[in-house]
C-alpha cells in the first residue's frame, strides 16, 4: 500500500481509514500532533517530538495514556504496514503525522464527555522539496493574517486546529509564494504557517524567541545548536519587520523541509537574491548530522 494509518488500534490502508463523526477532533479541531520523518528507517529526534506532544497535549487537559515506547512501537507497525520498515535501499524515508485527538464524546465542551482519546498514526513516503528549492531559495509573502496570541489561543500548542496557519498560507499562495510569513500582534515577525523563521545579519543568526508567539520547532532547536558545535553566532531576539530588508540571508526550517533558504520577500531580494554561504553551511551540517541526532 502506499501509506498506511492507525486508528485506534486497527492499521488500514488510507483510503480505508476512518474516524468517527463524533470525535472531537473533527467536531471541535480538539487534538494535537506532531510530524516526524524518517531518516534511513529512522524516526528522527523521536524523542523530541513526542515530548513536545506532551506539553501540547497538557496544554488543553488531554491525557496522553501512552509512554513513549507504546508510541514508539505504534509507529514501528504504521510504518511496517506501509512498507516503508524495515529501511533497505530503494525504500522512500517516511513521513509520520501522530495525532492525539479529546476522543468520541456527546456534543460538549465537557472534557468529561469524551473518557478515552484517540490515537491516530498516518505513515506515507516522505516527498521532499525538488532539489531547486535548495539550490535557488524561495519566495515568501509577509502576509496579514497574525499569528495567534497567547491570551487567546497559545501558540505553543501544537493543534490540530490548524485554521489559522491554513488562511495565512492561502494568502502567500494567491501571492505565488513558497511560505507565509506571519507577524504577531504588535507587528514583530514571529513564524512560518508550517515553519519557524531566521535571518542573518552581521554574520548572527537570529530566529525570534518563543515569546514572540511561535511553535518552538524541533529543527529550530536542532538548528540553533549546530550554530553552536560550527562556531556560528546565533541569538533569539525580537525581529522587526525591517529585519527581513536589512538580512544578507534569511531560512525558514522545518522537519520536513529542513532549512529553506529564503532569496525574496515580497519580490524584494534577500541580500543578492541567492542563497547565503551561512545557509548553506548549516544545510549541510544539518544532512551529515541529522540522521543520527537523537
Amino acid at each position: 500500500m502506499p501509506g498506511a494509518v492507525y486508528v485506534n488500534g486497527r492499521l488500514s490502508g488510507e483510503a480505508d481509514a476512518v474516524v468517527p463523526v463524533f470525535d472531537h477532533g473533527f467536531l471541535y479541531g480538539e487534538g494535537v500532533y506532531e510530524v516526524c520523518r524518517t531518516y534511513g528507517g529512522r524516526v528522527c529526534l523521536l524523542a523530541r517530538h513526542l515530548a513536545r506532544l506532551r506539553t501540547s497535549a497538557a496544554l488543553i487537559a488531554l491525557s496522553v495514556p501512552f509512554d513513549d515506547a507504546t508510541l514508539q512501537a505504534r509507529i514501528d507497525e504504521t510504518l511496517i504496514a506501509a512498507e516503508l520498515k524495515p529501511w533497505r535501499e530503494g525504500v522512500a524515508d517516511a513521513y509520520v503525522r501522530l495525532l492525539l485527538t479529546r476522543g468520541v464524546g456527546e456534543l460538549s465542551y465537557d472534557p468529561r464527555a469524551c473518557p478515552t482519546p484517540s490515537l491516530v498514526i498516518i505513515a506515507r513516503p516522505h516527498t521532499p522539496p525538488p532539489p531547486r528549492v535548495y539550490d535557488t531559495g524561495v519566495r515568501v509573502a509577509l502576509v496579514e493574517v497574525e499569528r495567534n496570541r497567547r491570551e487567546a489561543l497559545n501558540p505553543q500548542i501544537k493543534s490540530n486546529n490548524l485554521l489559522n496557519n491554513a488562511l495565512a498560507m492561502q494568502q502567500a499562495l494567491a501571492r505565488g509564494a513558497f511560505e507565509a510569513v506571519m507577524r504577531n500582534h504588535v507587528g514583530h515577525l514571529a513564524e512560518c504557517s508550517q515553519s519557524n523563521l531566521f535571518v542573518v545579519a552581521d554574520g548572527v543568526v537570529r530566529t525570534p524567541p518563543v515569546g514572540e508567539g511561535l511553535l518552538p520547532g524541533i529543527t529550530r532547536a536542532f538548528v540553533l545548536e549546530l550554530c553552536g558545535a560550527l562556531g556560528i553566532p546565533s541569538e533569539e531576539s525580537v525581529l522587526e519587520e525591517s529585519a527581513l530588508g536589512g538580512a544578507s540571508e534569511a531560512f525558514l526550517t522545518s522537519t520536513t523541509r529542513e532549512i529553506v533558504p529564503i532569496v525574496s520577500v515580497d519580490g524584494t531580494a534577500v541580500g543578492d537574491g541567492r542563497p547565503g554561504p551561512i545557509t548553506r553551511r548549516l544545510l549541510d551540517a544539518f544532512r551529515q548530522r541529522v540522521a543520527t541526532a537523537v
